[in-house]
């Protein structure tokens, strides 16, 4: 791949506030590495997002083409430091968004190719997209989460990507998340986890912040959001496997509200919003600097 000299086209998106520079590249013809990467998604001097949406067909991206069978694009996602990322909750629902947005797909159904393995994606006429994100695993190794002298266990969950969950009596314990809370042992996430903080609001609804790896806190993360779902209903002893019996719970994020359904066969399903918002070209003299 090389960097073109032509002006880099580029989209911007959200879901719940969980924003995204899009960068289409159907051939996988653009070269982002991940000091690009970052000064796209900073805030004051670049587009700003809390991550990006390389859109790859497939067969054009090594890490994708085994999966061509089964989707035709892959969410080539990056974190804000220009890091890769397996998956993104909000992000996915967004991609899918570009996709119908971009003529590619129409409303309904679609799959969509991440590192953490092929997503049924469904939009809806009223807006809301749903995506089926797989199953969570729940490692029994987990971490103690520590704030401003207090501390916290935290319950691992795994959504293709890794979690720590730290219920809390009030969301404002959580501090400052410009930064990554510390947490014991480090080893159980040799390569980094975003951390929920979560407080209840009601039977069945939960509010969370989250500092996600790689970008600090954001107005809302979709995985988190999953984990958050499972690891509450393991709390309050609501197993879907056990008793035969969908589960759905209300998450509030600082962006808005998600739903979240783990159904008995542990597939687990999101549903929120997802919105472009601007369209442009990014100047190649600045790509170049």
């Amino acid at each position: 791949m090389s960097t073109s000299t032509a002006p880099l086209a580029f989209l911007k998106g959200h879901g719940t506030e969980n924003d995204f520079v899009i960068v289409p590249d159907p051939d996988n013809a653009i070269d982002l590495p991940a000091a690009l990467v970052a000064r796209l998604c900073d805030r004051r001097a670049g587009i700003g997002g809390d991550g990006l949406l390389h859109v790859v067909r497939t067969a054009a991206h090594p890490e994708a083409h085994a999966m061509a069978g089964e989707a035709e694009w892959f969410m080539d996602y990056r974190n804000a430091d220009g890091s890769v990322a397996e998956m993104c909750g909000n992000g996915v629902r967004v991609f899918a968004r570009y996709l119908e947005h971009a003529g590619h797909i129409a409303a309904g159904d679609v799959a969509v190719a991440t590192r953490s393995g092929v997503k049924h994606v469904h939009l809806a006429k009223n807006g809301d997209v749903t995506v089926s994100m797989g199953r969570a695993a729940l490692p029994e190794d987990g971490v103690t989460v520590t704030v401003d002298g207090r501390s916290w266990p935290a319950r691992n969950v795994n959504m293709g990507n890794p979690h720590a969950v730290a219920f809390v009596d009030d969301l404002a314990h959580a501090g400052n998340l410009f930064t990554e809370p510390p947490y014991s042992p480090a080893e159980v996430y040799p390569d980094g986890v975003n951390i929920e903080f979560v407080v209840d609001r009601g039977p069945r609804h939960v509010a969370m912040r989250v500092h996600e790896r790689g970008a600090a806190e954001t107005r809302s993360c979709g995985t988190g959001a999953c984990a958050v779902a499972v690891a509450t209903a393991r709390r309050d002893g609501a197993d879907p496997a056990a008793t035969g019996t969908p589960v759905t719970y209300t998450v509030d994020v600082l962006g808005g509200t998600l739903v979240i359904t783990e159904r008995p066969d542990g597939e687990i399903e999101m549903t929120g919003p997802a919105v472009i918002v601007a369209e442009g070209h990014i100047d190649p003299d600045w790509i170049g600097a």
